[in-house]
């Protein structure tokens, strides 16, 4: 039997036996050289705590991801995207992944301030490399990372220095933008909000300071609808940003996050090069963006 055809028997077996896709991954995904740093406090309260996963040969000028998940406001764990920290480690980046405050805790804009203080402490802290900074997230932590790199209040309000001008890029997998949600518990969750509308970006000449953006979106997404990326794309354009908007076919909303995970990758599944955008943004966010 060939090593793909075994990796391909044990992931069917574990998902006949109840193990959800992220928990695949996470089994599948190795551990390479990286090395896990866990439960690290960014604030006082039990969901102000973050994974930091370092590749080998971390250095103080190692790029730093900032990964935010996604869950609709109200779930979601930090171990659950081990997969994702490690196979972003093994291409030399440092990746944290924090928790938050979730519904029915709490509501808009507290997992807002949640965030910004874990971005804040990150580039504070002594033990994270601090080389450039990207924002990270996939649907309602997509939104999340929109929010902190598009609306500068948040990061100002946390005191993380520099404010927009210190990210070097931000990255949305399937991210909400402007929404006015009706079902619930959106519509509860972000009832405290102007309107009570989702809203990254509120004032259009925030954009203008935006950093260079990665805007990826599944054309068959029915749960965020692509619509959300085009208009930011068009947006940036017009405040005179960088941005790259890629739409893919034959992914869908979980499809683009799963993406990442290697035994979807080795198995030939990924359906869309999610991976190695997300690995060139990082690289050189400027020229990607320019180019897209």
């Amino acid at each position: 039997m060939s090593g793909l055809t075994r990796r391909a028997g044990l992931a069917l077996a574990l998902l006949a036996g109840g193990c959800s896709p992220e928990r695949i991954a996470n089994a599948f995904t190795p551990n390479g050289d990286s090395v896990l740093r866990s439960g690290l406090a960014y604030g006082p309260l039990p969901r102000h705590r973050l994974d930091l996963t370092l590749p080998a040969h971390a250095g103080p000028a190692t790029p730093l991801v900032v990964f935010f998940y996604g869950g609709g406001w109200r779930s979601g764990e930090r171990g659950t995207y081990g997969f994702l920290a490690r196979t972003l480690a093994a291409q030399g980046f440092a990746v944290a992944v924090p928790d938050y405050r979730l519904f029915p805790e709490v509501r808009w804009p507290d997992f807002l301030e949640d965030s910004a203080r874990a971005v804040a402490w990150l580039r504070a802290a002594p033990v994270v490399p601090k080389g450039p900074l990207f924002l990270m997230g996939h649907s309602a932590g997509g939104y999340i990372a929109a929010a902190l790199a598009l609306d500068p209040r948040w990061l100002e309000s946390a005191g993380f220095a520099g404010g927009q001008s210190s990210l070097a890029g931000g990255i949305l997998l399937a991210a909400p933008i402007s929404w006015q949600p009706a079902d619930e518990p959106s519509r509860t969750i972000f009832a405290p909000a102007p309107g009570g509308r989702i809203e990254a970006a509120p004032d259009p000449s925030t954009l203008r300071g935006a950093p260079p953006m990665l805007l990826l979106h599944s054309l068959a997404d029915t749960t965020v609808y692509p619509v959300h990326a085009e208009r930011l794309a068009v947006g940036l354009r017009a405040a005179g940003r960088s941005v790259r908007l890629r739409l893919y076919e034959g992914v869908g909303h979980i499809g683009i996050i799963a993406a990442l995970a290697a035994p979807v990758r080795s198995l030939g599944l990924a359906g869309a090069p999610v991976f190695e955008e997300v690995v060139g943004f990082v690289r050189n966010p400027a020229a990607q963006a320019s180019a897209g």
